[in-house]
C-alpha cells in the first residue's frame, strides 16, 4: 500500500513506480476525500498494475473512485454506512464489474461480536466477515475478495483456518499493525507462513511501519522461501564469527542491494564469510564470495574462478551476475 498523499499524482506514481520494480503485483491506495479518488484516473495513466481503492466512511468516495478507474474496491460495509449506501456502491462495482473487497479487521470488531464471542477472538471475526459477504450477496454481487487481519498472529492464523473453508471467495492475507521493519517482517513471516502452507490465501499484503518498498521486499522472501515463487535472486549468508576476516556485513548489505538491480535474475548467491562452511555452500549457489582474510574466493557453479581482493568483491560479483 502507497503512504503518499493519493492526490498527489506525482509522488504517488513515483512510490508505485518504485513499488513496480520491486516486483509489486497489485497495489492499495487511500482515498479520503474527492481529489484523491479523482486523482486515480491520472495515476492510472502512468502505473502498469491493478490500483485498489481504499475507502472508508464516505461511500461517495467509492463510487468516485469507481467512476475513476480503480480496479477493484476495499470497503469495510459497517463504516460505510446504511444499506442504501452500501447498495450505491455495489451499484457502481456491478456496472463496472469492478470486484468489491470486504475488509474485516480485529481493531474494529463489531460491538455486538465482541460481546457474543467474550473479546476478539477468531470466531468473531470470521462471523463478521461472513455476515458482510452475506449482506453484498443479498444486493446481488459476488465479485468479492475477504479480508481478515489482526495483529495477533495466533488469532489471525486460526480465523483463516475458520473462514477459508466456509468462504468461497478469493482471501487476502496479512498480519495487520505488525509493526516495525524487524518485529514486522517476523510477524508476518510467522502469520504468513503458517496460513500459506495450508494453502490458503490468493494475495498478500506485509504490513510494516516504513518504507512500502520493504513491504514488497519481505513478501517476495516469504514467497520464495515457501517455494510459492521462485522469482528474484536469493541471498544466503552465515552468521559472522571469529573466524571471519572480512566485512562480511557489509558485503552482504552491498550484494543486497546490487540485486535489486537484477530482478529478471532467478539466481542463487551465497555470501559467505570463512572457508569453514563457505565452499559447501557456495556448491549449491549460482554464484558466490567465500571470504579469507583480506580476501575472497568468487565460485560460479561450485567452481572457483578466481581469487579477488575484499575490496574488489562486489564489483566482480557483478560483472558475473551482469553475465549470467
Amino acid at each position: 500500500m502507497t503512504n503518499t498523499v493519493t492526490s498527489d499524482v506525482a509522488s504517488t506514481v513515483r512510490q508505485i513506480r518504485a513499488l513496480e520494480n520491486e516486483g509489486c503485483e497489485i497495489v492499495r491506495c487511500t482515498v479520503p476525500d474527492e481529489a484523491s479518488a479523482k486523482a486515480l484516473s491520472e495515476i492510472k495513466k502512468e502505473i502498469r498494475i491493478p490500483l485498489v481503492a481504499d475507502v472508508h466512511f464516505d461511500y461517495r468516495m467509492a463510487i468516485l473512485a469507481v467512476e475513476n478507474g480503480a480496479d477493484k474496491i476495499r470497503i469495510n460495509p459497517g463504516n460505510i454506512g446504511g444499506e442504501e449506501k452500501v447498495r450505491a456502491v455495489v451499484d457502481a462495482c456491478r456496472e463496472r464489474r469492478i470486484p468489491i473487497r470486504v475488509g474485516v479487521n480485529s481493531g474494529s470488531l463489531e460491538k455486538d461480536l465482541v460481546e457474543k464471542h467474550g473479546g476478539v477472538t477468531a470466531e468473531g471475526l470470521v462471523e463478521s466477515a461472513l455476515q458482510k459477504v452475506s449482506q453484498i450477496e443479498g444486493l446481488g454481487y459476488d465479485q468479492l475478495v475477504v479480508s481478515i487481519k489482526s495483529s495477533d498472529v495466533l488469532m489471525c492464523v486460526k480465523a483463516h483456518e475458520l473462514l477459508a473453508p466456509r468462504c468461497p471467495y478469493p482471501l487476502h492475507v496479512g498480519i495487520t499493525e505488525a509493526g516495525g521493519l524487524m518485529n514486522g517482517s517476523i510477524k508476518s513471516a510467522i502469520g504468513l507462513g503458517l496460513i500459506l502452507s495450508e494453502g490458503i490465501g490468493d494475495t498478500i499484503r506485509v504490513s510494516l511501519t516504513g518504507d512500502p518498498l520493504e513491504e514488497v521486499r519481505a513478501a517476495k522472501t516469504i514467497l520464495r522461501t515457501l517455494k510459492l515463487r521462485e522469482e528474484g535472486i536469493e541471498v544466503v549468508s552465515c552468521p559472522t564469527y571469529g573466524r571471519t576476516k572480512i566485512d562480511l556485513i557489509s558485503l552482504e548489505k552491498e550484494v543486497q542491494a546490487l540485486v535489486r538491480k537484477y530482478p529478471e535474475k532467478r539466481l542463487k548467491i551465497a555470501v559467505m564469510g570463512c572457508v569453514v562452511n563457505g565452499p559447501g555452500e557456495a556448491k549449491e549457489a549460482d554464484l558466490a564470495i567465500c571470504g579469507g582474510d583480506g580476501v575472497g574466493l568468487l565460485l560460479k557453479k561450485g567452481e572457483i574462478l578466481r581469487k579477488v581482493p575484499e575490496s574488489e568483491l562486489l564489483a566482480a560479483l557483478e560483472m558475473e551476475l551482469a553475465n549470467a
